[in-house]
């Protein structure tokens, strides 16, 4: 059982910033196992060669996608799994899904949409390779080659190393200095920047910290919230408590409560930093 993230080849990473495999197999008997995606700062496409998930958003149900694209989202979803479970997902770079697409990265923001209407048959025939592939070594290496077919519609700009600053950074970084270093007024260096990747540079800031937190947590269960808080740029507490409620509905020991009953969990596993 693996649930692991993998640098792509170097010459993929101008639009991918990582491969997530998730690999479960479930007692067939179980039924459904939910889990909870809280917002998390990306953009992805991911593959169902096997056993395709069930998704809830809004209270309507998605079934029968072999391949996904979730844009940004800023509010948390489920989704159910069973039997044996295998998924790649492509996690892009800031603003790629909008070079590759030249579509509003807005207009992807709380989608759970069918890859084929933007990639087009494609997805179908890297998913049937994915069904017959023996090692996670063969499906990093689909991976890569469904992210070298990929060309950019939109060329480069600074707004998009802004994105990537602000990533490395775990959105701890001055939004001020950020416009400035990208010779925008603010104004204009938050549209451009909504219009590249789907949201505000502030909350886009916001989301990145709490996905930290989030992360940091899952790897250090007995670790105190304020600890946690501290060393996720918070001042306190209560200002984790607000992006935890903003952001999930749910206060941050509620919301572990909800992702400790997450499938992976049935084997030791986490989605950790």
């Amino acid at each position: 059982m693996l649930l692991k993230d993998f640098l792509p080849d170097p010459e993929n990473r101008e639009f991918v910033r990582l491969f997530r495999i998730i690999h479960l197999t479930l007692d067939k008997h179980a039924g459904e196992k939910v889990k909870a995606y809280p917002p998390r700062p990306e953009h992805v496409v991911s593959f169902f060669p096997k056993e395709m998930e069930v998704a809830e958003y809004n209270g309507s149900k998605k079934t029968k996608l072999s391949c996904v694209i979730t844009g940004q989202h800023d509010k948390p979803f489920n989704r159910a799994i069973q039997n044996e479970f295998l998924c790649l997902q492509t996690v892009f770079q800031p603003a790629a899904l909008f070079r590759i697409t030249g579509i509003h990265a807005h207009e992807f923001n709380n989608q759970y949409l069918d890859a084929e209407l933007v990639f087009g048959k494609t997805v179908e025939s890297v998913n049937d390779q994915l069904f017959h592939a023996k090692t996670y070594d063969e499906v990093l290496c689909i991976g890569n080659a469904f992210a070298k077919r990929l060309r950019h519609k939109k060329a480069a700009t600074s707004i998009d190393r802004v994105g990537q600053l602000l990533l490395s950074s775990e959105g701890n970084i001055s939004l001020d200095w950020l416009a400035k270093e990208s010779s925008l007024s603010i104004k204009q260096f938050e549209r451009n920047f909504r219009q590249r990747t789907g949201i505000t540079p502030k909350l886009f800031s916001r989301i990145t910290r709490f996905d930290k937190a989030f992360r940091m947590k899952n790897d250090h269960p007995h670790m105190d919230w304020l600890t946690i808080a501290l060393a996720c740029s918070y001042y306190d507490y209560q200002h984790l408590a607000k992006d935890y409620k903003d952001l999930t509905g749910l206060t941050p020991p509620e919301f572990h409560l909800v992702d400790a009953k997450s499938p992976e969990r049935l084997f030791g596993l986490h989605e950790g930093m």
